[in-house]
């Protein structure tokens, strides 16, 4: 599956495609401020905004993301967020100089979050006037890393995969890390992850979630397994600010892979109700399809969402 041709897709003409996809594809959705009926009664909400940003150019010939075209697919994602057209200005409204930003990434060898899109979210950060030294990447070593510990803002960016007690590993799982006994977390397929959202150290710190879909891995067996051919390139990320409603989208999306690759329904095991007990236990997010706005940008085949 991996693309072979000639990379022809100048920046230009990325924004122009983007730009031309967002009017396609969220007109026919829920829009900000959207009026819907629940049980018969007319409610106002705001629905939680999902950006899910496709470039088949983001991978080279060996299949490594490519560092310019992952800051521009993060700028696109940024803009629509925060409704700025200069991608800078929307990363302003996201830090600020005072900020110390904490970037949780993910470093499993075989698909991991990518220096590509830790580079590009630190550049990004510093665009917003955030001092270097005020900035940190760690995964495994966040409980000890400075900056971390009186971080005021958190970039939450992992890579998505089939995973053997979760069912999946996506943004929710992605703070485990966190405590100092993460195993006492694997009961009942990890249903308590929304606990760990609730507590001093991340709760209310998170600005961006990031579900980095260049390559995800769709089925696995057992706790550590890889195989390249249960991997599909997706060439994705998926932004916004709940990293709930950013699962469930994730989510809707391996289970379609899934379905694909096997030519029948093929339910994800464990089930990932770890997502839902984060909604309605924890009420760290939204994991109810009618109220995400799923904003697609980009290239649009086999998108499963």
């Amino acid at each position: 599956m991996m693309d072979e041709r000639k990379r022809t897709f100048t920046r230009r003409q990325f924004i122009k495609q983007t730009s031309i996809a967002t009017i396609g594809g969220s007109l026919l959705l829920s829009s900000h401020g959207s009026v819907f009926s629940e049980t018969g009664t007319a409610i106002t909400s705001r629905l939680t905004d999902v950006v899910v940003v496709r470039n088949k150019e983001v991978l080279d010939k060996k299949g490594r993301p490519r560092n310019d075209v992952v800051l521009e697919m993060l700028d696109v994602a940024v803009s629509r967020l925060t409704g700025k057209s200069d991608a800078i200005e929307g990363w302003r409204t996201l830090f600020n100089p005072d900020d110390f930003v904490g970037i949780k990434t993910n470093v499993w060898r075989p698909i991991n979050t990518t220096k590509a899109v830790e580079q590009s979210l630190k550049a990004r950060v510093i665009s917003a006037g955030v001092s270097k030294k005020n900035i940190a990447i760690s995964d495994r070593a966040v409980l000890d890393e400075p900056v971390f510990q009186k971080a005021t803002a958190l970039i939450n960016a992992r890579p998505m995969r089939s995973h053997h007690w979760s069912g999946v590993g996506s943004l929710l799982k992605n703070y485990i890390m966190f405590v100092p006994d993460p195993y006492n977390y694997h009961e009942d397929s990890c249903a308590r992850l929304g606990e760990i959202w609730t507590y001093p150290i991340v709760k209310d710190k998170t600005r961006l979630n990031v579900l980095v879909m260049f390559t995800p891995q769709f089925h696995n067996v057992g706790p550590h397994g890889f195989s390249p051919k249960h991997v599909w390139n997706y060439y994705g990320l998926i932004a916004g600010y709940d990293p709930v409603a950013i699962d469930t989208i994730g989510v809707k999306i391996i289970q379609g892979i899934r379905d694909e690759y096997f030519g029948e329904q093929r339910p994800l095991t464990p089930s990932p109700h770890h997502i839902k007990v984060a909604d309605t236990k924890y009420g760290i997010g939204t994991s109810d399809l009618t109220r995400i706005n799923l904003i697609k940008i980009g290239y649009d085949r086999d998108s499963f969402c």
